[in-house]
C-alpha cells in the first residue's frame, strides 16, 4: 500500500530530475556557444584533451574496428549464402561499415571511456570545490573545463571514426577472402562503385552531434555533481548511460534525415 501511495511522489520526481536535466543542459549549450568566441581560447587545454581523447582511445577504436568489420563480414556472408547473394557482401559491408557501424560503435566506445573520463574529473573538481575556486579566481569554468573538452571531442571523434572505419573495411576484406573466397581486387572494386562522398560525409557528420551529446552531457552532470565521493561514482555511471541513450536516439533521427535527404533515391 505504502508502494501504491509513493509512487505518484516518484514519477514527480523522475519528471522534475528530466526538466532540471533539460533546462540545465539548454542553458550550458548556450552559454557555451557565447563563450566560445570569447578570447582567449584555450589552445593548450584543447590539445591535451585532444591527446586524451584521441591518442588514447587509438587503440580500443582500431580493435574495435577490426573486430566490427570481420564479424560484418562473416555473418553478411553466411546470411546470404543461403540465397546466392555471397558477392554482394562487400557492398553491405561498406556501407554498413560508414554510414552505421563505424560511427556508432566508435561513439559508443568513446562514451564509456573518454565520457565517464570526463564526468569523474568533473565531479572531482566540483566535490573538492575547485571550480569554485576557479570562480574566485575570476576565470569562467565554462572556458577552463567546458569548451576545451568539447572542441576537442568534436574534433578526435571523427577522426577516430575515420580510422575505425579503414580498419572495420580491412577486417571486412580479410574475412571475404579467407572465409568467402572473395579476392581482394574483386572486394575493392565493389566498394569503390558502390561508396561516395555522401557515405563518408554523413557518418563523419553523425560522430560531430554524437560527440557533441557526449560532451555537453559529461560536462554537465559533472558540475552539478553532489554528495562527496558517491555522488562522483553516480555521475560516471549516468553519464555513460545518457551518452549512449542520446547516441543511439540521434542515430535514428539523424538516420532517417539523411535518407530523405542525402539519398532520396531510398
Amino acid at each position: 500500500m505504502n508502494e501504491v501511495i509513493a509512487l505518484p511522489n516518484r514519477i514527480g520526481l523522475k519528471l522534475m530530475n528530466a526538466i532540471r536535466f533539460a533546462g540545465g543542459f539548454g542553458h550550458l549549450v548556450g552559454t557555451t556557444a557565447k563563450e566560445l568566441f570569447i578570447p582567449p581560447f584555450p589552445l593548450r587545454l584543447t590539445l591535451q584533451q585532444i591527446y586524451a581523447i584521441g591518442v588514447e582511445s587509438f587503440v580500443l577504436v582500431l580493435i574495435t574496428g577490426l573486430a566490427t568489420g570481420s564479424v560484418m563480414a562473416l555473418q553478411f556472408g553466411y546470411g546470404l549464402a543461403r540465397f546466392g547473394g555471397t558477392l554482394y557482401v562487400p557492398k553491405l559491408s561498406s556501407l554498413a561499415i560508414l554510414r552505421e557501424m563505424g560511427p556508432v560503435f566508435t561513439s559508443l566506445l568513446v562514451a564509456g571511456r573518454i565520457g565517464s573520463g570526463m564526468a569523474s574529473e568533473i565531479a572531482s573538481m566540483k566535490v573538492t570545490q575547485q571550480i569554485d575556486a576557479i570562480r574566485a579566481l575570476g576565470t569562467s569554468p565554462i572556458q577552463r573545463i567546458v569548451i576545451p573538452r568539447l572542441v576537442a571531442c568534436m574534433i578526435a571523434l571523427p577522426l577516430l571514426t575515420l580510422m575505425a572505419d579503414y580498419v572495420a573495411m580491412i577486417g571486412a576484406m580479410l574475412i571475404a577472402k579467407f572465409e568467402l573466397n572473395i579476392g581482394f581486387n574483386f572486394f575493392i572494386a565493389k566498394v569503390l562503385e558502390t561508396l561516395t562522398l555522401a557515405d563518408l560525409f554523413t557518418g563523419m557528420a553523425k560522430t560531430m552531434v554524437f560527440a557533441f551529446f557526449i560532451a555537453i552531457t559529461a560536462c554537465w552532470k559533472g558540475l552539478n555533481t553532489e554528495g562527496g565521493t558517491q555522488g562522483v561514482g553516480q555521475t560516471t555511471t549516468w553519464v555513460v548511460v545518457m551518452s549512449s541513450i542520446f547516441i543511439m536516439v540521434a542515430d535514428f533521427f539523424l538516420s532517417k534525415f539523411f535518407l530523405v535527404t542525402v539519398y532520396p533515391k531510398y
